[in-house]
């Protein structure tokens, strides 16, 4: 017997338990509070649409730090090469790109989300753009409408408004209150893939500010005294910084901090030459040369990099090439608060883990689910954030059939 089904956000996750619930028959509405569906999905694919990641399954998972035991659920019955495929049944090509991220062929996220959203109409997914949830309670839902209350009741709903980062495409976390008030068990929405505020003086704030920190690999110690390394570049603002690298650092930074109050780690100017190579480098010395001629001359380090140097460590660090060797392979740098979160590239937080069954039911309101951002996980950029909104949203769609064939609701 069909029945109705109300998906609430009309991002990735949401449109992706809407097309599974559509497919096993059910009638499925999709409200979201924007007047277009996928923005934040749009915007992310600006810069070239990073769908997906092909590395090994094993290592993929652990991109999801603490939570990739239970996000495991979700992603291992939609990997990446589920993923492809079903990007594929689009009439999308992807490839793989030299850092093993998985694009779609034009770089594009505008066709993708075109081809989808026809498929989900022609299929009988009904939208209801510019729909605000205020208030939920069990099989029914308030929006807010162009100032006006509309209630809809469903036979099952599934919550997917997303995290609380870029608040003006629509997730800006105001769920939160809501399903607290139901009962459910939320973690607060911090910052995740973000910059970092940290102390520069006045002459790096002035010298320097937007300058690019290349070729550099960062690392960082975790309390069971593992080392997490990884190469890359970012950018050095005016307070702090912010970048790839500085973000694939983010849930560490961000979790020392709320620890401690500040958090730090090394970062590494000469990645590609050990200790050794750079003192033998550094020995090559000339007379009446100047410092940062020396560095230029010797190992290519002058700007930003000659800038932090000096930044953290006196003069009197540098009067062998041994001591000196040792600054630059391991430059300290602090941080004491993360950007904003309307400025974070994704959000931490959410529902909890224990809120929600095997299948992303809400144990406080049964037949309600949850999926993507939503949930408390949090993965770096390169394709581990959207992978987990679309196996999420799948998930909470089997889970909704389940419930609707195996329960039923009168």
């Amino acid at each position: 017997m069909q029945k109705t089904v109300i998906v609430v956000g009309a991002g990735p996750a949401g449109l992706m338990a809407a097309e599974g619930i559509c497919a096993a028959g059910h009638q499925v509405h999709v409200y979201d509070a924007k007047p277009s569906a996928c923005r934040k999905f749009l915007l992310a694919g600006v810069g070239g649409m990073n769908i997906t990641h092909s590395e090994a399954y094993p290592e993929f998972i652990q991109r999801y730090y603490d939570k990739a035991n239970w996000l495991d659920t979700a992603i291992g019955q939609f990997d990446a090469d589920a993923l492809c495929d079903w990007i594929h049944s689009l009439g999308i090509e992807t490839f793989v790109g030299t850092s093993g991220r998985v694009f779609p062929k034009d770089m594009k996220a505008a066709p993708l989300l075109r081809h989808w959203l026809t498929r989900l109409r022609e299929s009988g997914v009904v939208f209801h753009m510019r729909h605000k949830m205020i208030a939920l309670d069990s099989h029914r839902v308030t929006f807010d409408h162009n100032g006006e209350d509309v209630v809809v009741q469903a036979d099952a709903i599934v919550l997917a408004m997303g995290g609380a980062s870029w608040p003006k495409l629509g997730s800006d976390g105001a769920w939160l209150s809501t399903l607290q008030d139901n009962g459910v068990l939320v973690a607060p929405l911090q910052s995740a893939n973000c910059g970092f505020y940290s102390e520069w003086s006045e002459h790096l704030q002035t010298k320097f500010a937007g300058s690019p920190l290349k070729d550099v690999a960062f690392s960082f110690t975790l309390s069971d005294g593992h080392v997490v390394t990884k190469k890359g570049e970012c950018i050095v603002t005016k307070d702090g910084m912010e970048g790839s690298l500085v973000y694939a650092f983010s849930k560490y930074l961000r979790d020392g901090i709320n620890d401690s109050g500040q958090s730090s780690l090394l970062m590494d100017f000469l990645p590609l030459q050990s200790e050794e190579q750079v003192i033998k480098k550094l020995r090559n010395t000339k007379v009446k040369e100047s410092f940062g001629k020396y560095l230029k001359r010797t190992l290519g380090i002058s700007g930003v990099k000659a800038a932090l140097l000096h930044e953290f460590f006196p003069k009197e660090a540098f009067h062998t090439p041994e001591a000196l060797a040792r600054c630059l392979k391991a430059v300290p740098v602090s941080f004491y608060k993360t950007k904003s979160i309307d400025e974070a590239i994704s959000s931490a937080g959410g529902v909890c883990e224990s809120s929600v069954d095997s299948v992303l039911m809400l144990n406080a309101v049964p037949g309600v689910f949850c999926a993507g951002e939503m949930l408390d996980w949090e993965a770096p950029t390169g394709g581990y954030l959207l992978t987990a909104c679309f196996a999420t949203g799948r998930l909470a769609a089997k889970g909704v059939c389940d419930f609707l064939t195996n329960r039923g609701v009168t």
